[in-house]
């Protein structure tokens, strides 16, 4: 069980610093469940710095989430973007093409992903 974890949230952070890699962004896992049945449910911390962006990217499933600190411009194409303060939160749908911009300062947040289990956590979207 504990191997199985651990290869499930290697798996998580190796998604995250190829998305940070291109991006920026720093994601840090902090759970994964095998569940419900069929998905996996990650939670993790990501921080943008100042200026900077997440990057556009869908994940294949959804993705709620609760500001930390900071503020950031949650941008969902078809939507006007959304300015989302600390202790606010926000919620993506399956598949929607996406990005979180920070200002002049940096953001955290964090992240609760129910995704479709060996799918990776997050894909880079032109």
């Amino acid at each position: 069980m504990i191997k199985k974890m651990l290869l499930g949230l290697s798996i998580v952070a190796f998604a995250g610093v190829a998305l940070a890699q291109q991006t920026g962004i720093k994601r840090t896992p902090l759970q994964k469940l095998d569940f419900p049945a069929g998905y996996n449910t990650v939670t993790a911390i990501a921080e943008v710095p100042a200026g900077g962006a997440a990057g556009r990217h869908t994940h294949p499933g959804m993705e709620t989430g609760y500001v930390l600190e900071g503020e950031l411009e949650l941008v969902l194409d078809g939507k006007p973007p959304m300015k989302i303060k600390a202790g606010e939160s926000y919620q993506i749908p399956e598949g929607a093409v996406h990005d979180a911009k920070a200002g002049d300062k940096p953001f955290k947040v964090l992240g609760v992903y129910v995704v479709k289990a060996g799918e990776p956590l997050a894909k880079p979207a032109p």
